[in-house]
């Protein structure tokens, strides 16, 4: 089905062909329209045209109201102070325009004409290392943002750039060789068919290894000499040395997937490409850089400077592509990157989900792509720089050992606090109904906690506050939507039904109009890489649906008529909540 135009975008042509026609000097003007609480839209645009055109403002606005066409979507329009429009649509406009986007199964949302490929790279967890807090917020992000840019039309490529590679590899092949059963998995069927058991089974054996390899490697020099031959044997691609690091990658996505089965995320073996994926590219990159006179000689290392970066010295901090040593560091693995997304890919955007802490090295990654070439006006590559995740005290979350909180245990205890909320509510919920809700709405709250901030602040973890069933929490949204499932059972024989004829409550009029925006707030989402707009607005749709729900009776509504009109505004709601919490990964259950 087409798209379906809302009803801002038909009053914003209306009063534009208005304005044109009275103002033909003007050409296209933009008559500012925005949501106005004198109306239901207000235009701003005819005070700025008028001292353009040496025009009076009110006079030209009268002008224009003059010969505006309502077409049966304006009921009303005023000219207001000096020459401000007050916009009021019909309640049959309202009407018909929610039927349409009812009628379509992306509830008229509309696909974007300019959508391209995008690449995007988020959730990078690093090998043989533990997830901890601070994995979750580009993992959560990453996703939403997957989501809302394939919604509105645009081929997505996910990437994960899991931390696969480096010198601390040669220290645990080497012990591994030496101690060769320290990853064997328990026998059994049951740890085989649990994901969550495998999972934790692999990261308590990942975690003992390491430390066990790590203390022989401070204390004995013989293994520390074996381990540094190792990592040689290793970057030259010796087999039995890539066959033990490739043990070490498989029981790490192991762990992995286990953790991101709990957040409710879909990862796939093929989108998973660790910095190891890029290192055949490496000596080219540098030979590309160099020749092209991008990146120059410096000490021995190669290396790409910039002007407006400078160190506490004054002198200007470089980007180190290769080291004196001839090794590779970060920025030739995210170099090789970018020529491969943009080269094999052919993504027209890049993405890059990570800690605002990395923004100085990918401002110098993505300044050294442009000089290179790889990156140009039609190819763009953009950090989403995410703040830190505090405790209740505004300071780095962390344990009461001063340790860095696991990702999994804050899961696990999101959930058993989501229990008691949903154990105290239930109603005719079995134990399985309950714990199966609990994950629902635990994993529901951590990850909407993170996505109702904007991705650039921190934010503060506060579990009490996120299982409320009270204020800007996803608790509250699935709660909204749980009453509608609750409503719509109790219905009966009535359906529900459009009725365009019907004069509308003033809080239905706020619901209407609020669901009909959906679309435009989704483009922006998607425009600004904001998953926080998108959560604001699911949270105002509830807080409207609230306000309706108390003021207008649903099944007791005076007619028959209202009933089933009431009953349509009630499931245009809950099918904008549920599509709109699934954009941002969050389920919502049908009962509460």
């Amino acid at each position: 089905m087409a798209s379906v135009p809302s009803l801002a975008s038909s009053v914003h042509q209306r009063v534009a062909d208005a304005l044109a026609s009275a103002l033909p000097e003007a050409g296209a003007a933009d008559p500012l329209l925005r949501r106005s609480d004198r109306a239901d839209f207000q235009a701003n645009g005819i005070l700025a045209l008028a001292k353009k055109a040496k025009a009076n403002p009110r006079e030209l606005a009268t002008t224009v109201v003059g010969g505006l066409d309502k077409g049966g979507v304006i009921e009303e329009i005023e000219v207001s102070g000096p020459g401000f429009l007050n916009i009021t649509v019909s309640d049959r406009a309202i009407i018909e325009t929610l039927a349409a986007r009812a009628g379509d199964d992306r509830l008229g949302v509309p696909v974007s004409p300019t959508a391209g490929t995008t690449v995007i790279d988020y959730a990078q967890p690093n090998v043989a290392k533990e997830m901890h807090v601070g994995h979750l917020r580009s993992a959560v992000i990453g996703a939403a943002m997957v989501e809302i840019l394939e919604f509105t039309g645009e081929t997505v490529v996910r990437r994960h750039h899991i931390g696969d590679w480096g010198t601390q590899f040669g220290m645990l092949i080497q012990y591994l060789i030496e101690h060769p059963h320290e990853l064997d998995h328990k026998a059994g069927a049951d740890a085989a068919a649990d994901v969550q058991a495998s999972g934790e089974e692999a990261m308590s054996n990942l975690n003992r290894l390491y430390k066990a390899s790590r203390a022989l490697f401070d204390a004995d020099e013989e293994f520390k000499t074996r381990a540094r031959a190792r990592v040689v044997d290793l970057q030259a691609g010796d087999e039995e040395t890539l066959a033990l690091w490739q043990r070490f990658v498989d029981e790490s996505k192991i762990y992995f997937y286990s953790v991101f089965n709990k957040l409710d995320m879909d990862i796939q073996d093929q989108d998973v490409v660790g910095e190891s994926g890029y290192n055949d590219m490496l000596v080219e990159t540098c030979r590309l850089l160099e020749e092209s006179g991008v990146a120059v000689r410096s000490n021995g290392a190669l290396c790409v400077f910039f002007d407006e970066y400078k160190g506490p010295d004054g002198n200007p901090t470089p980007l180190i592509v290769q080291k004196s040593d001839g090794g590779f560091g970060y920025a030739a693995t995210d170099l090789s990157a970018i020529r491969d997304r943009v080269g094999n890919l052919k993504a027209d955007t890049l993405i890059y989900v990570v800690d605002a802490r990395q923004s100085l090295h990918f401002k110098m990654v993505f300044e050294t792509a442009r000089r290179a070439g790889w990156l140009n006006e039609d190819t763009k590559a953009v950090q989403l720089a995410f703040g830190t995740v505090l405790g209740k005290d505004g300071k780095p979350f962390k344990t009461r050992e001063g340790e860095t909180v696991r990702l999994v245990d804050l899961l696990d205890e999101a959930i058993d606090r989501a229990a008691a909320v949903v154990r105290e509510k239930a109603q005719d919920l079995t134990e399985a109904e309950i714990a199966e809700r609990a994950v629902q709405v635990g994993i529901g709250a951590v990850k909407y906690a993170d996505l109702s901030t904007s991705a650039s602040r921190d934010y503060k973890f506060d579990l009490d506050q996120m299982v409320s069933l009270t204020g800007d929490t996803s608790v509250y949204l699935q709660y909204a939507y749980a009453r509608i499932q609750s409503i719509l059972r109790k219905a009966g024989d009535a359906k529900p039904a459009a009725h365009p004829e019907l004069p509308l409550a003033q809080a239905e009029r706020a619901l209407g109009l609020h669901l009909d925006g959906f679309g435009e707030l989704l483009a922006e989402a998607a425009a600004e890489y904001a998953p926080h707009k998108l959560a604001a607005y699911l949270y105002q749709l509830a807080s409207l649906y609230t306000t309706f729900y108390s003021e207008c009776p649903v099944l007791k509504a005076e007619t028959p008529d209202q009933v089933e009109n009431r009953l349509f505004l009630c499931d245009l709601t809950a099918r904008t909540l549920t599509k709109g919490m699934s954009l941002l990964g969050i389920r919502t259950p049908e009962r509460l």
